[in-house]
């Protein structure tokens, strides 16, 4: 083959590609634009998900009208001028790639007016190449309009999700930088309707009210903040204090690392502030937990790593914390020139800033985390076994089931349902030798107690059978899930009449991606607005659970799992339900139970 050099325009697009999958990276690159010219109020604006239009508009100080042209060039910018500026990047951008890739692959409407400047200046591009410039009427700031995004790159735009899916992940993009950005107002329009805006004032509490609701918020430890020590709860500590104690965030005390860097500033002390659930809120996966370096969103397993062991012993198995982190650090020891969307950095030393985090974390949810009651209940509690939060089982995995009427009461052991075929090759059994030959049936058992109110002991013929509960049940409920699934025959309870589920744009557009699976195990869920769905039922082993909590975290594991067959993201969802209604470690049973 001869080598050539590709085409201005091919070259432009490819370009685009590595800073532009989908809208919610041009809204992020606009917003940070936005925040770099010192914006104090950002308006983002969606239509159809923001492929057919997306608008960010703010009150910075805008651009002169000579220069802006010069911004829509391939590495214009005016950030840095210099390799050595490389060495302590203090803004969000700094490539001068964003509006070059976004006017690429778009058809963009850039209107700017500078604070020096009586009149602003609008400017249309097509596919990257100025179409026409001239002068217009606006306020102080920047708007920049995109319009039918990849409308020339068909191979990029066949890729883009629903609508519903797209919003919800700008949605999510806004809120992140809305709890980075406590101090700016922030606001997300989807089709002409209010769906997001943060006040501005400064708390970050008053944000994550906004994003996660009141109840979850009491539930939330300040980090690295003032402590009045006074013993409270972190609820009661937010009608007690003033708001400033918790809503300055840029002016509370440093927290110094054990150790700083040698090569670095021993007097540049790592500042981790933000705030961090407390153990009675959990999520299934990690992705609530949020993280920010010198208030850039981030992406750092390691840093995440040190958010869940601050939580060491407190948390359930498979259940993790809410945590809004943020990281304040000398430029010079971070860098953030690493990935083509800025979304991962690099520490001169990574251990002091994993310490860091892991001190502050835990320092907070040891101090306003209630003590464990370790009083023993009333005899009378007993007779009324209560069901705890939270799981200590592991998650479904074969091992032997005893919900087996006692061998004492005259009847016989019943016999397990056998494997279907859709499930049995990707679930074998780990047989024990006893079992081997049977593995769809136990031998004669006798139900001596419980201990601990998490595993059932038994008696059999070849000695004592230690059983957990919690597994045991799940894994019967899988089974018998999967038996109907295989004749088409989920059983359904059908709520009288129909709930309302309103769960933000973020979780709605996962919820609408997956309506598919969530039909056929049981789920019937039919959109009913923007960022509502109306429940008709659930699956009848779930009847008792909580609709709204449920469709949240199923959709929540399954955007962690997007890239699975459809089979496997059915098979996801079969555990998680059963995972929920499983008898909890905790719970104390009857002999007929166990």
């Amino acid at each position: 083959m001869t080598i050539q050099i590709l085409a201005p325009d091919v070259a432009a697009k490819i370009a685009a590609g590595e800073v532009v999958e989908r809208p919610a990276n041009a809204v992020k690159e606009l917003v940070e634009n936005s925040l770099d010219a010192g914006a104090t109020e950002i308006r983002v604006e969606l239509r159809e998900g923001g492929q057919q239009l997306l608008r960010v508009s703010d009150n910075g100080h805008g651009m002169r009208a000579a220069e802006a042209p010069l911004a829509l060039l391939r590495h214009a910018t005016s950030k840095l001028s210099t390799v050595d500026d490389l060495a302590h990047i203090a803004t969000f951008g700094f490539r001068g790639e964003a509006l070059y890739s976004i006017a690429a692959v778009s058809r963009m409407t850039l209107t700017t007016r500078h604070r020096d400047e009586p009149y602003a200046t609008q400017l249309r591009v097509e596919g990257g190449a100025i179409a026409g410039q001239q002068r217009a009427g606006a306020p102080v700031g920047t708007i920049v309009s995109v319009e039918q995004i990849f409308y020339n790159v068909p191979a990029r735009q066949k890729f883009l999700r629903k609508p519903t899916t797209e919003a919800g992940q700008i949605a999510d993009l806004v809120e992140r930088v809305a709890l980075a950005h406590a101090h700016h107002r922030l606001s997300l329009v989807v089709d002409g309707r209010l769906v997001f805006q943060s006040n501005g004032n400064g708390d970050l509490f008053d944000v994550l009210t906004k994003i996660y609701g009141l109840e979850q918020a009491r539930q939330m430890a300040p980090v690295g903040m003032l402590d009045p020590g006074n013993g409270l709860h972190a609820s009661e500590q937010r009608a007690t204090l003033p708001e400033p104690t918790y809503a300055e965030v840029d002016f509370m005390p440093a927290i110094p690392t054990a150790r700083q860097s040698s090569s670095g500033n021993p007097h540049s002390p790592i500042r981790v502030t933000g705030y961090a659930s407390l153990p009675s809120l959990t999520r299934p996966n990690r992705s609530q937990i949020q993280l920010f370096v010198n208030r850039r969103p981030v992406e750092d397993r390691t840093l995440t790593h040190a958010v869940v062991q601050a939580y060491h012993t407190l948390l359930p198995v498979g259940r993790y914390p809410l945590a809004v982190i943020l990281i304040d650090i000398d430029p010079t020891q971070v860098d953030v020139n690493v990935h083509p969307q800025k979304s991962q950095v690099r520490f001169v030393d990574d251990r002091a800033v994993f310490g860091a985090v892991q001190k502050a974390v835990r320092q907070a949810i040891t101090r306003h985390a209630p003590p464990p009651d370790m009083t023993l209940p009333a005899p009378d509690a007993w007779r009324t076994p209560p069901a705890l939060p939270g799981s200590l089982g592991a998650e479904t995995g074969w091992a032997p089931p005893t919900s087996l009427p006692p061998t004492i009461s005259g009847q016989q052991p019943l016999a397990l349902p056998p494997l279907p075929p859709s499930t049995a090759g990707a679930h074998p059994p780990t047989q024990s030798p006893l079992l081997a030959g049977h593995p769809s049936q136990l031998p004669p058992l006798r139900v001596v107690g419980q201990v601990g109110a998490m595993y059932i002991i038994t008696e059999g013929p070849e000695g004592m059978y230690l059983i957990d509960q919690h597994a045991a049940h799940e894994r019967i409920l899988y089974e018998k899930f999967m038996a109907e699934r295989a004749h088409d025959q989920v059983a359904r309870q059908q709520l009288l009449e129909p709930l309302a589920l309103h769960v933000g744009t973020a979780v709605a557009g996962l919820v609408a991606q997956y309506l598919d699976e969530l039909r056929l195990v049981g789920f019937d869920v039919e959109p009913f607005g923007s960022e509502t769905f109306l429940v008709r039922a659930v699956p009848s082993i779930l009847s008792g659970q909580d609709p709204l909590r449920a469709l949240e975290e199923m959709a929540s594991a399954l955007a962690d799992r997007r890239n699975l067959a459809h089979e496997a993201r059915e098979a996801r969802l079969v555990k998680m339900i059963c995972k929920r209604a499983a008898i909890k470690a905790g719970q104390l049973l009857s002999d007929l139970e166990m």
